[in-house]
């Protein structure tokens, strides 16, 4: 009794360890010094949530019953995370860019953000994961059997009576750690953290038993190899389908299985992890396979028969009298079971909550998505107790089973129920085509044959009587569960994997190909297909200024008051607009979804926003993103097309027109309150310094002289937007002439850039070929200068590139010299380029500091000199061409 009692009071002060590891990691987090808590190191242990007790004890169980067979449940994650490293990368892209909360959230997103699919995606993740909770619980509970055998008084930890304990302490912890905060996309610090040093633990547990098993119980390396050939174990006997098949559903569960997906995709910092785990993790779980074979070997020969396999790990130190090292053992076991039930629980309780709980409160909500109330405590809540009833499911599961089958052969149950997630997730990341109907019927089939020919067949008897295993529903035996379609002699699990897939797939196909997608779906399909191109994710909100106060109320909700508030203040800051409540722009939508959705998942998001906005529209990103779709389209109408060709290029150049006045209305309202707030500001600023200046009060020399500055700096402002106005009202009634003379080109331009750069704190870097601007013109050069000016002053301004760059080159073209300008920055977006000579357009209201008179002004100057000033096209940034008659090349004198 007295090594039951140690082994308990060592079990809780790694427990007690393990909650002070994730509050430290949460603490620091929280301070902002968690830099190496995002390190590649930390990512790749987090992946070892993959090693459960299934690899802990499983596999020597495994080993000793099936041979070399054990491989196969590392072999399936190592070909995926190297031979598919890329497509995990994409999986990573499409879940940061998507703002993803679970493996349900990203199904549901990609198709058209279908809460029914994501509500399918949940239970089936809920059932296959609840035998590997199970799994897990039964292996910790084994494990205390173990120790309590001697002790006739520890009956509850014989008869199974611990293992609710253990399902409480569990539950409590991951209801500690996994619900401190809303928002999913924050990082769980604390509990990877946990789950990194547990891995470690087990690690060094297991090699520590293998260590002793070969060197201290076989005598070395040679002995122990010759041990193992003369051992069953050592035959190499390869059934193709078994290993087939349980190699590919390793590999799918290690992609589907909601804990792999939580720590892979939504807790990863940078996809550039994946680079070191490609080769780290595959290391990993070299080391933790590589005494399984000879404890296998060992604990046959040492053990006594009937002996249970999957406690070799356990049985032989113990049987040597080395209770230290058992105990070693059974805290590594301990780290393999608890960092799977805590991290799973997590995941499952955030998809029941955001696809389930969620959409049922607000559809009983009759006001919408505005009404009074908290939802933020409402989510938080529904987590916490749907961690309780995953934890309850694995219990009962549990006690349903039996306990006594063995535990690679639970962890394989639960690898077939989540692998049918399979067929819509890499379908909708590689197929455009794949819609929702395709995804919902194929999850369906598969889920109803995993059901049916695997889970039920194994719940001992509880669920499905021998009659129906033996002569199918209603005496059918075309339909026995391990049988279907009068198929024999396949294993169970072969059978299970061979039809469940392949039917799943076929009817996904089959489903995506007679259905059409909706337009959130193609939209969603492409943001998906080529999320390299598209990572800023879904677009197409569109709101009314009435509404921000509803999408406020609705935010404090679910964010929180102060954390809502500063998410609109700056936005509200960014659209230059006053107060806290900013405009609902399509792109602040679609930013609030995001943000929103990482709290309650992309479906709760989507209906929350469209019970207060109640629309949405197509960008015109979003229309290049599904361009290669356009035949589809076009096939529907292709004949009203032939009719109505000329009126629709009509009406499009009425619309055109119609914009056009409605962006200059628009604009030149825009301009009154820009003028008003020009002049406001700087007389503002003249007024209260001069008032300073004028108190008899005393002010130092030196505060005079700013004061002073102040008032002339203002001052100078207010004269250059007075000039622009007046410049501009005198260019456009011709009250005004000109003093053409001939002078060399490349001095006009020299003036200019002095005149643009001179001062700037980052002046762009120019490109010139001066033996091209070797050109006499014939022009008011002081004219032609001030529009040289001004377009180098907006390229210097607005060219984003990290490295600005403007190339101004010189050529002749049908008579005319030809001067542009081409920057290196991303350009003037192409619905803007039609309105930038008008008079009060900005393009840019983030950086603008003027009235928008600049360019309106080159405009008119160049129509002056006879010339003319143009934006080019289809080049790499922003281009501008300004043209004028040509005197003679200097090179000709």
């Amino acid at each position: 009794m007295a090594t039951l009692n140690t082994l308990i009071m060592v079990c809780l002060a790694y427990v007690v360890f393990l909650f002070g590891v994730a509050f430290a990691a949460d603490r620091l987090a929280s301070r902002g010094r968690s830099t190496w808590l995002r390190s590649p190191l930390v990512y790749t242990l987090s992946l070892s949530i993959y090693c459960t007790a299934w690899t802990f004890y499983g596999a020597v169980g495994y080993a000793a019953r099936s041979g070399l067979e054990f491989i196969t449940i590392y072999l399936g994650p190592t070909i995926v995370i190297v031979g598919w490293w890329w497509g995990l990368r994409k999986l990573v892209r499409v879940g940061r860019s998507q703002r993803v909360t679970s493996i349900a959230d990203l199904i549901s997103s990609r198709y058209g953000k279908s809460n029914t699919l994501a509500i399918c995606v949940t239970i089936l993740a809920v059932l296959g994961v609840t035998p590997y909770i199970a799994l897990q619980l039964q292996s910790i509970t084994l494990s205390f059997e173990t120790f309590a055998q001697a002790d006739p008084s520890a009956a509850v930890y014989r008869d199974g009576g611990s293992v609710f304990w253990v399902a409480v302490g569990l539950a409590v912890f991951a209801i500690l750690f996994g619900t401190r905060n809303l928002d999913a996309n924050e990082r769980h610090h604390g509990v990877m953290t946990a789950v990194a040093v547990e891995a470690v633990v087990k690690l060094i547990a297991l090699l520590a038993v293998g260590v002793f098993v070969v060197w201290g119980l076989s005598g070395g390396v040679a002995a122990t190899m010759a041990r193992i050939d003369a051992s069953e174990i050592g035959t190499w006997q390869v059934d193709r389908g078994r290993w087939t098949a349980i190699t590919f559903l390793a590999a799918a569960a290690f992609i589907c299985l909601p804990r792999m997906f939580q720590v892979m995709v939504v807790e990863n910092d940078d996809e550039r992890h994946l680079r070191t785990a490609a080769w780290a993790f595959p290391l990993y779980l070299l080391l933790m396979s590589l005494f399984v074979v000879p404890i296998a070997v060992v604990g046959l020969d040492l053990m006594p028969a009937g002996a249970n396999p999957d406690q070799f790990v356990l049985t032989i130190p113990l049987s040597q009298g080395h209770e230290g090292l058992a105990m070693l053992s059974f805290i590594g076991g301990f780290s393999s079971a608890t960092s799977m039930v805590i991290v799973a629980a997590m995941a499952l309780s955030t998809m029941v909550s955001n696809h389930i709980v969620m959409p049922i409160w607000l559809r009983a909500q009759g006001g919408g998505a505005s009404v009074s109330g908290d939802v933020r405590e409402v989510v938080l809540l529904s987590r916490r107790i749907a961690i309780a009833v995953v934890m309850a499911l694995g219990y009962f599961y549990y006690r349903l089973s039996g306990g006594g089958a063995a535990l690679a052969s639970i962890g394989l149950i639960a690898f077939a129920g989540i692998a049918q997630i399979l067929p819509a997730l890499v379908g909708g990341l590689f197929w455009r085509g794949a819609t929702r109907t395709g995804a919902l019927v194929g999850l369906s089939v598969g889920f109803i044959l995993w059901v049916y020919t695997l889970l039920l067949p194994n719940m001992g008897g509880a669920l499905m009587t021998e009659a129906v295993l033996s002569q199918g529903p209603f005496g059918m035996g075309w339909l026995r569960p391990q049988a279907l379609f009068g198929i024999e002699g396949i294993d169970p699990m072969v059978h299970t994997v061979m039809w469940s897939m392949v039917l799943n797939a076929a009817a996904f196909c089959i489903g995506s190909l007679i259905t059409f997608p909706s337009p959130m779906e193609r939209l969603q399909g492409a943001q998906f297909v080529n999320v390299f191109d598209h990572s800023a994710g879904p677009r197409g909100w569109t709101g009314s200024v009435a509404q921000s106060e509803d999408l406020m109320i609705m935010s404090q909700r679910i964010l929180g008051a102060r954390e809502a508030q500063e998410f609109f203040l700056a936005e509200a800051q960014r659209q230059g607009m006053r107060g806290h409540l900013p405009e609902p722009t399509p792109t602040f939508l679609e930013k609030l979804e995001r943000r929103l959705g990482s709290s309650v998942g992309a479906a709760a998001a989507h209906a929350m926003i469209g019970q207060i906005v109640g629309g949405s529209s197509v960008s015109v990103e979003d229309l290049l993103a599904v361009a290669d779709e356009s035949a589809q389209l076009m096939e529907y109408s292709s004949r009203l097309e032939t009719k109505s060709a000329e009126l629709s290029r009509t009406a499009l150049k009425l619309r055109e027109a119609n914009e056009k006045l409605t962006q200059i209305s628009q604009q030149k309202d825009a301009f009154l309150g820009q003028i008003s707030h020009e002049l406001r500001t700087p007389m503002t600023s003249i007024r209260a310094f001069s008032e300073i200046l004028r108190e008899e009060g005393e002010l130092s020399a030196e505060d005079r002289q700013r004061y002073a500055g102040i008032i002339q700096d203002e001052a100078l402002r207010l004269t250059r937007l007075l000039d622009d106005l007046l410049d501009l009202s005198v260019l456009e009634n011709r009250q005004f002439t000109l003093d053409m003379v001939s002078g060399e080109l490349g001095k006009v331009i020299d003036r200019a850039v002095s005149a643009a750069l001179t001062g700037v704190e980052r002046p762009i870097r120019l490109r010139r070929h001066r033996a091209a601007e070797r050109i006499l013109v014939r022009s008011d050069l002081d004219r032609l200068a001030q529009v040289f000016i001004n377009i180098i002053a907006n390229a210097q301004k607005y060219c984003d590139a990290s490295e600005p760059v403007l190339t101004v080159s010189v050529h002749d073209v049908g008579g005319q010299v030809v001067v542009d300008f081409i920057d290196n920055g991303s350009g003037i977006p192409s619905e803007a380029q039609s309105m930038i000579f008008e008079k009060f357009a900005r393009v840019s209201s983030e950086k603008a500091g003027g009235a928008g008179l600049g360019l309106a002004i080159c405009r008119e100057v160049m129509h002056r000199l006879g010339g003319e000033i143009t934006y080019l096209g289809g080049q790499d940034g922003a281009a501008f061409r300004v043209s004028m008659p040509v005197a003679r090349d200097l090179a000709a004198e």
